[in-house]
């Protein structure tokens, strides 16, 4: 699967860790994807919700096809939008 293809798919569900991010409070979160929205990811880590924004953080993404890093300014869209916006 392209990167491209990737950053088209449903995100919720998969597990996610967060690599890089200008606010210090997101680095390392990691677990699983429970909801998204235009600009944030709800990632369940340890039994409880944490709301992630996606523009100041670069994630890795981890699904059958491997692992795939995306920059959250790359998915900044609603989900059923992304589809069409993504390139």
């Amino acid at each position: 699967m392209s990167l491209g293809d990737f950053r088209r798919r449903e995100f919720i569900g998969l597990d996610v860790e967060v690599l890089e991010s200008t606010c210090k409070e997101y680095l390392g979160i990691k677990g699983r994807v429970v909801d998204e929205s235009r600009n944030t990811f709800t990632v369940e880590q340890s039994g409880k919700p944490r709301m992630v924004p996606k523009d100041c953080c670069r994630f890795r993404f981890v699904n059958e096809a491997g692992a795939h890093i995306v920059s959250g300014e790359d998915i900044k869209f609603r989900p059923e939008d992304r589809i069409k916006k993504v390139r």
